[in-house]
């Protein structure tokens, strides 16, 4: 089989990077989360510091919510002043993604990953959910707070990544139509997720 990425977005307390986890053991295969920040700041040589802040900062923005940047596959050049931007530093996110799929195969989370990789060759997009009071629950004993905070934390999370997505694709988060496969770990325990994930992608691509 060529290469293949699989792709995984996720609501707040559902268990998506333990999926991803689950896929890394079964497959055999890198798994990207924050590791993409690093890679790109080696790449642009833009510092890592602002990478790592770049969606704080853009979120803080009072315009984030009612505006769009949609991401078009271009990179901004060094000599100009939005060279440090928000919007080059997903642009620079998005061209590692696009070569490191050239390369290998692997998995990723988040990073409208979906969308900036579509039309790869091989690419499973998967969607990770759970009941809200699971997610709850999941939350309040993984950040070791009341219930009430944890619901809180969902909330603005779930909120925050719809509305980075949202900016940055022009598209909806959470329309299931964006994926190939959806999976509630309320029902599917993290590794059986796993399981059916592979299944599917043995069906779709041998």
């Amino acid at each position: 089989m060529s290469n293949y990425v699989i792709t995984i977005a996720r609501t707040c307390g559902s268990g998506g990077s333990y999926v991803g986890e689950e896929l890394k053991k079964k497959l055999g295969i890198n798994l990207y989360e924050q590791d993409i920040l690093q890679i790109a700041s080696e790449d642009s040589g833009i510092s890592m510091e602002l990478f790592a802040r770049s969606d704080e900062e853009l979120k803080k923005n009072p315009l984030f919510r009612f505006s769009k940047y949609i991401y078009r596959g271009d990179l901004i050049p060094p000599s100009s002043s939005e060279f440090t931007s928000e919007e080059n530093l997903f642009n620079y996110q998005a061209k590692v993604l696009k070569e490191l799929a050239e390369k290998e195969s692997y998995i990723v989370i988040g990073r409208c990953a979906d969308f900036v990789l579509d039309g790869t060759t091989n690419l499973i997009r998967v969607f990770i959910c759970a009941d809200k009071d699971d997610r709850i629950n999941t939350e309040a004993e993984r950040l070791q707070v009341s219930a009430r905070e944890a619901k809180e934390r969902i909330e603005k999370v779930d909120k925050k990544r719809n509305e980075h997505y949202k900016y940055f694709t022009g598209n909806d988060r959470e329309n299931m139509a964006n994926y190939d496969i959806c999976l509630n770990t309320s029902v599917l325990p993290y590794e059986k997720c796993a399981d059916a994930i592979i299944d599917y992608m043995k069906l779709r691509l041998e």
